[in-house]
C-alpha cells in the first residue's frame, strides 16, 4: 500500500530515486572510511584508527536512516554493491594508506561532495517535489556531514 501523505506517487518515486543515490554515496563513503580504519598506518595510527571507527559508526546510522526513509515513501532501498556502484556519484578508489594526509583528504573530499549534492537535492525535494519531510531529513544529514568534514579538516589545521 502506498503512503497517503499528500505527495504524488510520481514525486515520491523521484524523491526515492534521489535518496537511493544518496544511499549509494553513503555506502561508498562508509566502505572507504572502514578501509581507512583497517589499513591506516603511521605515527598517529591509534588515534586515527579510533577516529575512523567513530566516523564509520556515524555513517552506518546514516545509511540505515536513508534506507528507511526510502521505505517510508513506499519504495525499495538499494541493497547491493552492484546497484550502489551503478548510481553513486562518489568513485571507488584505492588509497595509499601509508600517507595519512592523503587518506584524510580523500575522505574529506567525499564528505564535501555529499554536502554539495545534499544542498542541491534539498532544494529540488522541497521546491519541485513538495516533500518537506525528506528535505528536513536531508538537511539533518547535511549538518552531520558538515561536522564530520570539520573533524577531518581539523587534522590539517
Amino acid at each position: 500500500m502506498k503512503p497517503n501523505i499528500e505527495i504524488s506517487n510520481e514525486n515520491m518515486k523521484e524523491v526515492a530515486t534521489l535518496l537511493n543515490i544518496l544511499l549509494a554515496d553513503e555506502y561508498l563513503l562508509y566502505t572507504k572510511t572502514r578501509n581507512a580504519h583497517w589499513n591506516i598506518q603511521g605515527n598517529n595510527f591509534s588515534e586515527l584508527h579510533k577516529f575512523f571507527k567513530s566516523q564509520y559508526g556515524s555513517l552506518d546510522i546514516i545509511i540505515d536512516d536513508a534506507a528507511e526513509r526510502v521505505r517510508a515513501l513506499g519504495h525499495f532501498a538499494l541493497g547491493s554493491l552492484k546497484n550502489f556502484l551503478k548510481v553513486a556519484r562518489l568513485v571507488e578508489q584505492n588509497d595509499d594508506f601509508g600517507d595519512q594526509n592523503h587518506v584524510i583528504q580523500t575522505l574529506l573530499q567525499d564528505h564535501e561532495s555529499i554536502i554539495c549534492s545534499l544542498r542541491k537535492d534539498i532544494t529540488i525535494v522541497s521546491d519541485e517535489f513538495k516533500d518537506l519531510g525528506t528535505a528536513d531529513f536531508m538537511t539533518g544529514l547535511m549538518e552531520r556531514h558538515e561536522k564530520m568534514a570539520w573533524m577531518l579538516r581539523s587534522h590539517f589545521e
